[in-house]
C-alpha cells in the first residue's frame, strides 16, 4: 500500500467519511444502521484519539476506521468497539488491513487492551480481514436485530492485546 497514507480524521473530511459510510450501508452487510449520521452525531458518538483516515496520493480519503466506547463504566476503559469502512471503488487493496494496523497501534499505545466488533456473518470479507489482524471470534448473537425486514445474526469479534497486560 505505497500509494496508502493514514493521519487523523479530521472535520475537514466530514464529507467523505460519510459518503463512505453510507456506501458501506447502502451495500446491506455493514451495520444496522440504513443513514449515515450527521457530522455533529457521528462526532460525538468516537473518541476523538482514535479516529482515522486512509488517503491516497491525492489525499482523498478511501476508508475510515473509528473506535467508540463499550461502557462509561471505569473499569471498561481499555474495551472498545470499531468500526472500518472503504470507498468501493478502493475495496480490495489492503485499505481496511492498513486501517486497522493503524488502530491497532494508536489503541495500545493508549493503553486500550480489547478492541471488539460485530459482523454480520454474510460479510465473509471483513470476517477474513478480522483473523488475519488477530481477531478471535467470541460467538454468535443469533437473530439479534431486525435489517430490512429480516433477523440478523451478528458474529462478535475481539482482538486482545498481547502487549496490554
Amino acid at each position: 500500500m505505497a500509494d496508502i497514507t493514514v493521519r487523523t480524521m479530521t472535520a475537514d473530511d466530514a464529507g467523505r467519511v460519510l459518503s463512505i459510510y453510507q456506501a458501506g450501508l447502502d451495500d446491506g452487510d455493514a451495520s444496522f444502521e440504513t443513514t449515515a449520521p450527521t457530522w455533529a452525531v457521528f462526532d460525538a458518538g468516537k473518541l476523538p484519539d482514535h479516529r482515522l483516515v486512509a488517503v491516497d496520493g491525492n489525499d482523498t480519503v478511501t476508508g475510515w476506521i473509528a473506535v467508540s466506547p463499550t461502557s462509561t463504566r471505569a473499569v471498561y476503559a481499555g474495551v472498545v468497539e470499531h468500526s472500518v469502512y472503504v470507498d468501493p471503488a478502493a475495496r480490495g487493496r489492503g485499505v481496511a488491513r492498513v486501517l486497522l494496523d493503524a488502530l491497532i497501534a494508536s489503541t495500545e499505545a493508549a493503553g486500550i487492551w480489547t478492541i471488539q466488533s460485530g459482523v454480520f456473518p454474510e460479510n465473509t470479507a471483513s470476517l477474513a480481514l478480522h483473523e488475519r489482524a488477530g481477531f478471535r471470534v467470541i460467538g454468535v448473537r443469533e437473530r439479534v436485530g431486525r435489517h430490512h425486514g429480516r433477523w440478523r445474526d451478528v458474529v462478535l469479534l475481539e482482538r486482545r492485546s498481547p502487549v496490554i497486560t
